[in-house]
């Protein structure tokens, strides 16, 4: 017997699921929905492929200014903006490079002046956290934009950092669909940062590297110069000048120190702004004697404030590194950065402070080279003086005694006058020799004669002439040893005061030792003074005069102008 069955229960029918069957319209929508969560997955995997791309193209280059400008225009393109920049940090929350996209030369040149992290752009320098602003004039914080600059409106701030320093900010600027920058955008910016993070390091590391090498370059040719005959003067040049090039800063100065090292005198520069600055004298009362004398490597913001130069001074950060050959310091490396820039990093200063110690070598060994010649100088003098006094002056002293005892015998007036004649003329010629032979044995180790005549002569390249000079009295005797310093440097600073001021064609230089005194005169052609008042320069020689217990004194020379300079001895 068949079973029985519900009427309209087919054998064949599909179990029912409790749903209810979809219209037209419903499917249509949960088709749509469908297309679009595929187009934003089409969307993200190629804003992915954009930011695979982007990192892997930040990353194909070492050179650091060409990095950032890849990082900046990667990131407009990632986040489609219009305008792009990356602002590179310094120092007290300054930016010492703003790298930028979008912008044409033209509107460069129009805008001027970089910005100095004012208003919205420096939110970031102070709170390194991403920030998205619909519309950047209504915020609180904007400082306005200089004139000629483009319109922005929307704005997407994200900071680079590199490990936990934080390296700099990336400005996203207009949006070219005219919306707004979203969540979905920050993010993939900040993920870009992370990679721009790294590939800056890179960079950094690299050019790095790049100044270590040229540090080693430069201190291996100046090990090369110390192996050969060293002469002060052109080694301590190559030293400033190698030392400019390879920071790559504007000037470089090589202060010598005196014995106590309490002054300090520019001996060489390099880098234009720096020639006006050769033989100025630093006294002790500035900021940069401490620092040489207590062997510190200083930063310095702006020489001008630590010091009272008698010529103009670059400005910007200048690293001061002391020369020292054991426990002796011997002056100064002086290294001054261009204004703006972020100065010397922490490698810098090691690499430079071992330069330094490289040229305090060259110095040092200059120095003992000159002191061994002079020491040959010394005992030639000396041989010299035992050969006059043994030799010349018994003879002359024999010849006189015969000619004394033939002018008792004579009974000629005439024969009698001229005997005494020549009698007269031997004992003077005695005496000059006497004269010759106690300053040839009086001559001091510090050659203080040929020291002024060197120091004359240098002058010749600042004035484009050569001064005349005239030494009177035994100065290498009279003039103390201590007392020979102050007496360079106020020859110096005063020859550097014709060159800067008069527009000269010709100086005399005078120097005159008597037993009580010691007299520098210093007489140019040149413009005078007239009713200028007294400068720094000026103010310094008349303060080592009164160190001494001396005098200083301006005057017209009709043309031109005659500087005195005396002290008691």
């Amino acid at each position: 017997m068949a079973d029985a069955r519900p009427p309209g229960d087919a054998a064949d029918a599909s179990p029912s699921l409790g749903l209810r069957p979809l219209s037209r319209v419903q499917l249509d929508t949960l088709l749509q929905e469908l297309l679009d969560r595929v187009g934003e997955v089409t969307a993200s995997r190629e804003r992915l492929r954009i930011l695979l791309d982007a990192v892997v193209s930040i990353g194909t280059d070492l050179d650091l200014h060409s990095t950032l400008r890849r990082i900046v225009r990667s990131a407009c393109d990632l986040v489609d903006a219009r305008y792009g920049a990356l602002g590179v940090l310094g120092p007290r929350r300054s930016l010492i490079d703003f790298v930028t996209y979008g912008l044409t030369d033209e509107q460069h040149a129009a805008i001027g002046e970089l910005p100095s992290g004012h208003g919205v752009l420096g939110l970031l320098i102070d709170d390194p956290r991403p920030i998205r602003m619909p519309d950047i004039g209504a915020h609180p914080a904007a400082y306005g934009f200089p004139p000629h600059h483009p319109t922005m409106h929307t704005f997407l701030g994200v900071p680079v950092r590199i490990r936990d320093h934080v390296f700099g900010n990336l400005y996203l600027t207009e949006k070219r669909d005219g919306g707004e920058f979203s969540a979905d955008d920050e993010q993939l910016v900040a993920a870009l940062s992370v990679a721009a993070g790294a590939a800056i390091d890179n960079a950094r590391l690299y050019a790095q590297a790049q100044r270590r090498h040229r540090w080693l370059s430069a201190t291996a040719e100046i090990t090369g110069v110390l192996l050969g005959e060293v002469r002060r003067g052109p080694a301590l040049q190559l030293v400033a000048d190698r030392a400019r090039e390879v920071a790559e800063a504007q000037m470089a100065l090589v202060l010598l120190a005196d014995e106590t090292a309490r002054e300090l005198t520019v001996e060489v520069a390099a880098g234009e702004p720096g020639k006006p600055l050769l033989g100025v004298t630093v006294p002790g009362t500035s900021g940069l004697a401490p620092a040489v004398r207590d062997g510190h490597v200083t930063v310095v913001d702006d020489l001008a404030d630590v010091a009272d130069w008698s010529a103009p001074v670059p400005a910007g950060l200048s690293l001061l590194v002391p020369l020292a050959a054991g426990s002796r310091t011997l002056g100064a490396l002086v290294v001054t950065y261009e204004q703006g820039s972020a100065g010397p990093s922490e490698p810098d200063v090691a690499l430079v402070e071992s330069f330094a110690g490289q040229a305090a070598l060259a110095l040092e060994r200059a120095r003992s080279q000159d002191q061994r010649e002079l020491l040959a100088i010394l005992s030639d003098r000396e041989r010299i003086a035992r050969d006059l006094h043994d030799v010349v002056i018994q003879r002359l002293f024999a010849a006189g005694t015969q000619l004394a005892v033939a002018d008792r015998i004579t009974v000629r007036p005439e024969v009698h006058q001229r005997v005494n004649a020549v009698i007269d003329d031997l004992d003077t010629t005695i005496r000059e020799i006497r004269g010759t032979i106690f300053q040839l044995r009086g001559a001091e180790p510090g050659q203080f004669r040929g020291d002024v005549r060197e120091l004359v002569a240098e002058a010749e390249r600042a004035l484009g002439f050569a001064p005349r000079l005239t030494l009177t009295g035994p100065v290498e005797t009279l003039v103390p040893a201590d007392v020979q310093p102050t007496v360079l440097a106020v020859l110096r600073e005063a020859l550097s005061n014709v060159a800067r001021h008069a527009a000269a064609t010709a100086v005399h230089v005078e120097v005159a030792a008597a037993p009580d005194r010691l007299t520098l005169r210093i007489t140019d052609n040149g413009v005078g003074m007239g009713g200028a008042a007294e400068t720094g320069g000026l103010t310094n020689l008349r303060h080592r005069a009164s160190e001494h217990g001396g005098t200083f004194a301006v005057s017209p020379a009709e043309p031109g102008t005659r500087l005195d300079w005396q002290i008691p001895l």
